[in-house]
């Protein structure tokens, strides 16, 4: 969820754009001394930040005339942070950008353009779905960092106890989960209220919340309802959890599959090394990892997440070298390789997948489903259309407005965000 979900708007924070600030301060640059960069890392600051701040050393090592300002900015700020900044002074030189805000960004001129520069020099490695995600009006705004999807994760010694395989469709989803009531006593399946997650509803039954090449808000389209209307079924019946909406809910989830009170969820990768940390999986092979279960279409879709890295537009000639030059370093495929083995997260690049790395269940099992990934259109409005459903969503969920009027008022409120389109 930290990396597939728009973040929440909140007011810039004045010290962080005092001590981290980028492209219009000198830096200590002075004739002959080391240019200094600022980048701003939006990971986990526990989990993740660690493998960065070691291998910005590295690269500080490898390139005496460049010194990295490291500051982690937490994710749910980091989108409001950057936008204040950029529009104003402040802004670092280098950000690792949520895919859904690259094109945003982008369109307001806040990105440089990456094509034909020394930070896209690798630009074949990277898989080409990704690249074409950081992509807006035909130019390349950002690198590809990390990447991930949804995926069925299921406990395999609960799911063996009952006698079930990974269902291939929702319906299966339900009667596996009735199984495994009946035979573990434990729930089968915990699904989540958050748009980000019922994406793969809508993706299953070929339907979106828009049509972009339409220009066409398409929240409450028949086939948008049939799929919400099947994520929403997924709440009452025997072993399915009712749903959870409290501000804890995310956490709820999670605590409840890593140690064994729940079967199978939907979450990303990011989640790996938690998920080892569960009682649940101290041995990392009961983790089960499967597409997500298909709709009437018979296809299995979920979004593809993930962040890039992106330069500055603000910032002078003389950081803007030094920073695609870092931006190549940090998406190379060893910088990839030492990211997945320390933080159990998804290269980007197919020659970052080593032995070692696939090694990993947890990536190995990710990896498998990659292909049921569907990247976003290059709409820069397009992530933050999940707002208005995670408002009505955890509504329509607990009952107190019906799914009809929940997509209504979201497809309202989606009509203020993207005014060019119809209804």
């Amino acid at each position: 969820m930290r990396r597939g979900i728009a973040a929440t708007a909140l007011v810039a924070s004045l010290a962080l754009a005092a001590t981290a600030c980028g492209g219009d301060s000198d830096s200590g640059d002075k004739a002959g001394g080391p240019v200094t960069l600022t980048w701003w890392d939006t990971s986990n600051a526990t989990n993740e930040a660690p493998t960065y701040q070691a291998l910005v050393k590295e690269f500080e090592a490898a390139n005496k005339g460049i010194k990295v300002n490291y500051v982690n900015v937490p994710f749910d700020q980091a989108q409001n942070k950057f936008d204040t900044a950029a529009g104003s002074k402040g802004a670092p030189d280098v950000l690792r950008s949520e895919v859904g805000w690259t094109p945003a960004f982008a369109k307001k001129g806040y990105f440089l353009p990456l094509d034909g520069t020394e930070a896209l020099k690798d630009q074949g490695k990277f898989q080409p779905s990704l690249i074409e995600q950081a992509k807006y009006e035909g130019k390349t705004y950002g690198v590809p960092f990390t990447t991930d999807t949804l995926a069925l994760v299921y406990n395999k010694a609960l799911f063996e106890k009952a006698g079930v395989e990974a269902p291939e469709t929702w319906d299966d989803l339900k009667k596996a989960a009735a199984t495994i009531k009946d035979k573990t006593g434990v729930d089968g399946y915990w699904g989540s209220t958050q748009a980000y997650y019922a994406q793969s509803f809508l993706y299953g039954e070929g339907a979106d919340t828009v049509d972009v090449d339409a220009k066409k808000i398409t929240v409450a389209s028949p086939e948008a309802k049939k799929a919400y209307g099947t994520w929403l079924s997924l709440f009452d019946g025997k072993g399915l959890h009712k749903a959870d909406t409290t501000a804890d809910a995310y956490a709820h989830i999670q605590d409840a599959f890593v140690n064994g009170k729940v079967a199978a969820i939907v979450q990303g990768p990011w989640e790996i090394t938690n998920f080892y940390k569960g009682a649940a999986f101290k041995d990392k092979k009961n983790l089960g990892i499967a597409p997500v279960p298909a709709g009437s279409t018979g296809k299995a879709g979920a979004p593809t997440g993930g962040h890039n890295l992106s330069v500055y537009a603000g910032s002078d000639e003389a950081k803007q070298k030094a920073a695609l030059k870092f931006v190549n370093f940090m998406t190379s495929a060893k910088a990839q390789e030492t990211i997945a083995l320390k933080n159990s997260t998804l290269p980007t690049r197919e020659d970052a997948y080593s032995v070692k790395v696939v090694a990993d269940p947890g990536i190995a099992g990710y990896q498998g489903v990659l292909s049921a990934a569907q990247p976003r259109p290059a709409l820069p409005e397009y992530s933050s259309l999940w707002g208005p459903l995670d408002e009505e969503l955890p509504k329509i969920a607990s009952g107190k407005v019906s799914l009809d009027k929940g997509l209504s008022n979201a497809e309202l409120a989606m009509a203020k965000l993207v005014p060019d389109f119809s209804k």
